[in-house]
């Protein structure tokens, strides 16, 4: 299941899921008689209710059980509503808080409401008026609910903890890259080929920042086209061009105090780097057919995969943005100079397929996994999650093997002998790397670089940066 399934399961809307909880919702109020006419309509709309006569008696009914709502008289002897309101926001229930009043006591209402009630009711009730603020708040709650459930979600998913490695190089990059989260206004730049997880990196950036910022907001600038990119950015008015039929915001204001994750910025045109070289340096922003220079708070992350000096070189990127994006440069090594990771990821993923999957998943036969580490993957941790993804749904509850990885023999042969070629011509081996199958191969490799360390396997492991157990196999 995709991050946008779960997220999508979590927050489906009211109408496609069966609510088997009904609304709970405790009323208050010293008039017996207005507790009666209340509980009544509210059961006939099919809510659950819970009476109080006063407000120390709804304190101590919401210290036993959790509701969805209050509704609460404002006059009432010992401790009125908004003293309840009060203690109830001290004690930390933040439940939406409905407060009712009696014919021309509005005024007192919306003095309610400014201590954070959601909204008043007048007595005597309308059925219909009253069905509708409760459905309101009971919505509101609902959805504030699903927020924090999506919330606590992905920042549990995109966590430093959550990147798996053992490598040095990759565990120095994580270290320096929890020192920046506590400067916020500081500009990142992540530089990685695709499939290394820059984006899960600058989440994760994001969700460990300093007063945990609101909003992801990402931006492909290799997607947008070049007409569309500065309003895509920087937001237009009204009448700015043609087709400009209202306002809009462009992402600089719609991350707010979140994060802007400017994805291969290295594609961005050179009119445009320009404009967000002077959006950096001066943290202001200023919409299409627009004169006022607006601020923007939010941080700015960028990455890619290109070489940018290089790009600088080429006369392709201006050297002045380069400088200036590159603040606090973080380069995440592709999958093959950090091979000791693979056996970990692995597991990882096949941990959560098997929960996706809803499928027993006992692992990867060792040819697989010789396979597996041989291999230069390309396309890195995404070429791998879904190289065993293809694996985890061929595979038949047994270890999955190298036919499940869906390399073809000839191919898989033929970068078996690339990559031994590699090793031996960095590590001074000599093997004959032609018509040889991958496990001879691996066996040569593995004995020579091992002989060559005098038997040292943490050595020799560190050197292929392969995991250590395969020298006990060989």
């Amino acid at each position: 299941m995709s991050i946008i399934n779960e997220i999508m399961s979590i927050s489906a809307p009211v109408e496609d899921r069966v609510d088997t909880n009904p609304a709970l919702i405790l009323a208050v109020d010293d008039d017996k008689t207005s507790l009666l006419v209340l509980g009544g309509h509210l059961k006939r709309f099919g809510i659950t209710v819970v009476t109080a006569s006063g407000g120390f008696e709804a304190l101590e009914l919401l210290g036993q059980r959790e509701f969805d709502l209050v509704i609460s008289d404002l006059l009432m002897p010992g401790m009125d509503g908004i003293t309840l309101l009060k203690k109830m926001r001290k004690s930390g229930v933040n439940i939406p808080f409905i407060v009712m009043t009696a014919c021309g006591s509005i005024e007192t209402a919306v003095a309610a409401m400014r201590q954070g009630a959601y909204d008043y009711l007048e007595k005597p009730f309308d059925p219909g008026n009253l069905q509708l603020t409760v459905q309101r708040a009971l919505d509101y709650h609902r959805a504030l609910a699903e927020n924090r459930q999506i919330k606590a979600y992905l920042q549990e998913r995109f966590t430093f903890q959550n990147i798996i490695t053992v490598n040095p190089a990759m565990k120095e990059m994580l270290e320096m890259a929890a020192k920046v989260t506590a400067f916020p206004q500081t500009t990142v730049a992540i530089y990685g080929e695709s499939g290394t997880g820059k984006e899960v990196l600058a989440r994760a950036i994001h969700f460990a920042s300093t007063g945990m910022p609101t909003r992801f907001v990402a931006v492909n600038c290799a997607a947008i086209p070049e007409h569309l990119m500065e309003s895509e950015l920087f937001g237009h008015v009204k009448g700015a061009f043609t087709g400009a039929d209202s306002d809009r915001e462009g992402k600089f204001s719609q991350a707010g105090k979140g994060t802007l994750l400017l994805d291969e910025v290295g594609d961005m045109p050179l009119p445009l780097q320009a404009k967000l070289l002077r959006a950096l340096q001066e943290r202001t922003i200023e919409k299409i057919g627009g004169s006022d220079l607006m601020p923007f708070y939010c941080r700015v992350i960028v990455s890619t995969n290109a070489n940018l000096s290089r790009r600088v070189e080429a006369g392709s990127f201006r050297e002045d943005l380069y400088h200036r994006i590159n603040v606090f440069p973080l380069y995440i090594p592709p999958l093959r100079e950090r091979k000791d990771d693979i056996r970990q990821i692995c597991e990882h993923v096949l941990a959560e397929l098997q929960q996706h999957l809803g499928k027993s998943l006992p692992g990867i036969s060792q040819r697989a996994m010789d396979t597996i580490l041989l291999h230069d993957w390309p396309g890195n941790v995404r070429e791998l999650r879904n190289r065993l993804e293809r694996a985890a749904i061929l595979t038949s509850g047994d270890l999955i093997r190298p036919e499940h990885l869906g390399f073809t023999p000839d191919a898989s042969q033929r970068r078996s002998q690339h990559c031994a070629g590699a090793l031996c011509s960095t590590y001074h081996l000599e093997i004959p790397t032609q018509n040889l199958s991958l496990a001879s191969l691996t066996s040569q490799i593995l004995s020579q670089t091992l002989e060559r360390c005098r038997g040292n396997k943490s050595k020799a492991a560190q050197l292929l940066k392969v995991d250590r157990k395969m020298f006990y196999r060989s």
